[in-house]
C-alpha cells in the first residue's frame, strides 16, 4: 500500500499528520476497551437482576462478540462481491460509522433498564458490538499503516495499551458506578417475590445504576465521531485495482491468525467475564472488592502492551531499552495501583499494598518473558501463551487467593496477543489487507463462543475453577502459532 495524501496535504508534513491520526485513533481504542471491559460489571448485575444461572449470564458476551461475527461476515460477503468497502469509503467514514452506531446502541440501554427487559439488553449489545466491529476493520489496519511496516507491531500494542488503559479503569470506574455509587439514585429493582435486590454489600440496585453511565457514554461517541469528522487525517489508496474474490484466504498465515486471534479472543473474554463471580465463589469477595481485582486483570495487559510497544519499537539499543521497560512497569503498576487504591477508599473497601504482592512477582515474570522473547513478534507471542499454560494449570489444580492471583496474572500475558497475531497475521497481504483485517476481526466471535462454552461446562462442574481447561486448549494453538504457524508461506498470484 502507498500513502497518498489530501489535496491539501504535503509529503513535508506527513509525519505530523501521521501524529495526529494516531492519537484521534488511539482514542478510539481507549473507548471501545472501556466499554468492553463493562460486560465484566454488567454480568453479575444482570445475573442478579434477572436471576440468571451461569450459562445464561454469559448470553452477554455470546450477543457482544457474536455481533462482530455478523458485522464481519457481512462486511467479507460485500467485500467478495463487489470489492473491500474500506477501500472505496475510506477508513476516517468507516471509524465515524462505527461510532454513530455505537452511540445509539449505548442509549438504548437506558429503555432496555426502564422495562426491564433482558433480551432488550442483549439487542444493544448486539448493536454496540456490530458499531466496534466497523471501528476494528478500520482502526487496526489503519494504525498499522501509521509508519514503517517492520515497527507496525510496536505501534498496534501502543495503541493496544491505551485499549487497556480503558479496560483497566473500566471495572474500577464501572463497579464504582454500578455496585455503589448510583445505588442510592431510583427506586429499587425488585425480584420476582417482590423483594429489594441487593448487591453483595447488601445496597440496593436500581435501573439508574446502568442508564446513567451508559448514556454519558453514547455522548462521548458522538463527540469522537465529531472530532474524527473534524480532523485533517491521512489517507492511504492502493494503486493497484480492487479485485473481487476471496483473495485472502490464500494466505495461509492468515488463516491460521484467524484461529489464533478466535482463541484468544475467546479465551481473553471469557476469563474476565467470570472473573468476579469466581472470586465470590473461591474466596468469598463481594463485587465491590472482586471489580479492583478485574482491573488487575486487565490492566495487566495495558502494562505488557506498553512494554511491547518498547519491545518491538526501533530502538535496538538492547540495554536501554530493558530499562525503559523496567520504568515503564514500575510506572504503569503504580498507577493502576493508584486508581484502584484511590476507589477503594472512596467506596470503604481498602486494597493493601502487601495484598498485591503476588502480582508484583508475576509482573517480574513477565520482564521476563520480553527478555525471552527477543523483541520478535512470534516468539514473544509463543513464550507467552506457555507461561499462560501454566497460569491457568495452578488456578484449576489449587485454592484460594493462589488460584485467584494465577488467573488474574493471565493479564499480563495476554497483553501482547491480539496486536503480534494481528500484525502476524496481516503481513504481505498489500491489496488484500482490508479483506484479511475483517476475517480477523470476524474471528473476535470467539468471545462469544468460549465464555458460552466454559459457562455450561462451569455449570455441569458445580463451579468455575475445573472449568478453567478450556482456555488452556485455547493457549496451547496460541503457542503453536506464535512458535511455528504465523511463517508467511509464498502463494500463487491468482484468486
Amino acid at each position: 500500500m502507498n500513502s497518498n495524501s489530501d489535496a491539501s496535504m504535503t509529503t513535508s508534513n506527513d509525519s505530523h499528520n501521521y501524529r495526529t491520526a494516531f492519537i484521534v485513533l488511539t482514542s478510539l481504542f481507549f473507548m471501545w476497551g472501556f466499554i468492553t471491559v463493562l460486560n465484566g460489571i454488567l454480568i453479575p448485575f444482570l445475573k442478579k437482576v434477572f436471576e440468571l444461572n451461569r450459562y445464561q449470564s454469559m448470553f452477554v458476551q455470546f450477543t457482544f462478540f457474536g455481533a462482530y461475527f455478523v458485522g464481519s461476515v457481512i462486511y467479507f460477503i460485500i467485500s467478495v462481491l463487489w470489492g473491500d468497502p474500506m477501500s472505496k469509503m475510506g477508513y476516517k467514514n468507516g471509524c465515524i460509522f462505527g461510532l454513530l452506531i455505537s452511540a445509539a446502541a449505548c442509549a438504548g440501554f437506558y429503555p432496555a433498564a426502564a422495562i426491564r427487559e433482558y433480551n432488550l439488553f442483549l439487542a444493544m449489545l448486539f448493536f454496540l458490538g456490530i458499531g466496534f466491529t466497523l471501528l476494528q476493520i478500520a482502526a487496526n489496519p489503519y494504525i498499522a499503516l501509521l509508519g514503517k511496516p517492520e515497527t507496525a507491531s510496536s505501534r498496534l500494542n501502543l495503541s493496544q495499551a491505551f485499549n487497556s488503559f480503558g479496560t483497566t479503569v473500566g471495572p474500577v470506574i464501572g463497579g464504582f458506578l454500578v455496585f455503589y455509587f448510583f445505588t442510592k439514585i431510583g427506586s429499587p429493582l425488585l425480584n420476582a417475590a417482590g423483594e429489594p435486590i441487593l448487591t453483595d454489600k447488601g445496597l440496593t440496585m436500581t435501573a439508574m445504576s446502568v442508564q446513567l453511565p451508559y448514556l454519558v457514554f453514547a455522548g462521548i461517541f458522538l463527540l469522537l465521531a465529531i472530532i474524527v469528522k473534524m480532523t485533517h487525517l491521512p489517507q492511504f489508496i492502493s494503486h493497484e485495482q480492487i479485485e473481487k474474490g476471496i483473495g485472502a484466504l490464500r494466505y495461509p498465515h492468515l488463516v491460521l491468525g484467524g484461529i489464533a486471534i478466535f482463541v484468544y479472543v475467546g479465551a481473553e473474554v471469557s476469563i474476565g467475564s467470570l472473573l468476579i463471580n469466581f472470586a465470590g465463589e473461591i474466596v468469598k469477595m463481594p463485587e465491590i472488592t472482586a471489580k479492583s481485582y478485574l482491573a488487575f486483570y486487565w490492566g495487566g495487559a495495558m502494562i505488557g502492551r506498553f512494554l511491547g510497544a518498547i519491545s518491538l519499537g526501533e530502538n535496538k539499543n538492547t540495554s536501554s531499552m530493558y530499562i525503559r521497560m523496567l520504568i515503564t512497569l514500575l510506572v504503569a503498576y503504580g498507577f493502576i495501583y493508584g486508581i484502584i487504591y484511590f476507589e477503594s477508599v472512596q467506596s470503604g473497601e481498602v486494597l493493601g499494598f502487601t495484598s498485591t504482592l503476588p502480582y508484583i512477582i508475576f509482573l517480574a515474570v513477565q520482564y521476563l518473558g520480553f527478555i525471552i522473547g527477543k523483541s520478535h513478534a512470534g516468539r514473544t507471542l509463543g513464550v507467552f501463551a506457555l507461561i499462560v499454560i501454566g497460569l491457568l494449570t495452578i488456578t484449576t489444580f489449587s485454592s484460594g487467593y493462589v488460584a485467584l492471583w494465577s488467573v488474574i496474572a493471565v493479564g499480563l500475558f495476554n497483553s501482547i496477543m491480539w496486536s503480534n497475531i494481528f500484525t502476524l497475521a496481516i503481513k504481505d497481504l498489500g491489496q488484500h489487507t482490508s479483506q484479511g483485517s475483517s476475517l480477523l476481526v470476524m474471528m473476535i466471535l470467539g468471545g462469544a463462543i468460549v465464555p458460552l462454552v466454559q459457562g455450561r461446562v462451569a455449570d455441569m462442574m458445580g463451579g468455575y475453577q475445573m472449568s478453567f481447561f478450556i482456555p488452556i486448549v485455547c493457549y496451547v494453538y496460541l503457542a503453536f502459532y506464535g512458535l511455528k504457524g504465523h511463517a508467511v508461506k509464498s502463494i500463487n498470484s491468482g484468486d
